[in-house]
């Protein structure tokens, strides 16, 4: 699933980059208003690239990893519902 987000990415910011190199190097030369507009687009795509590049799938068991403080994890797991085998 890392991979897909990471190739999506990728082509978001490789759309960014596209629209940002015709806007000004193709497009301005026809209409100036046209090539603002694309780049306003272009604008919004590398935030809305990192929220996907970053966004945690169903597979991702981020919230079952411990912190590390046993007496953390121990309260953690007491909200959940869930109980830990205590210590041998």
């Amino acid at each position: 699933m890392y991979a897909r987000r990471r190739h999506v990415y990728f082509a978001m910011m490789g759309t960014c980059i596209a629209l940002f190199v015709l806007a000004w190097g193709v497009v301005r030369l026809w209409s100036t208003p046209v090539a603002v507009g694309m780049c306003v687009v272009a604008m919004v795509i590398p935030p809305v690239a990192a929220m996907i590049a970053n966004r945690r799938g169903p597979e991702d068991r981020w919230w079952d990893d411990p912190s590390g403080d046993p007496q953390s994890d121990e309260w953690w797991d007491e909200l959940d519902g869930k109980k830990r085998p205590g210590p041998r």
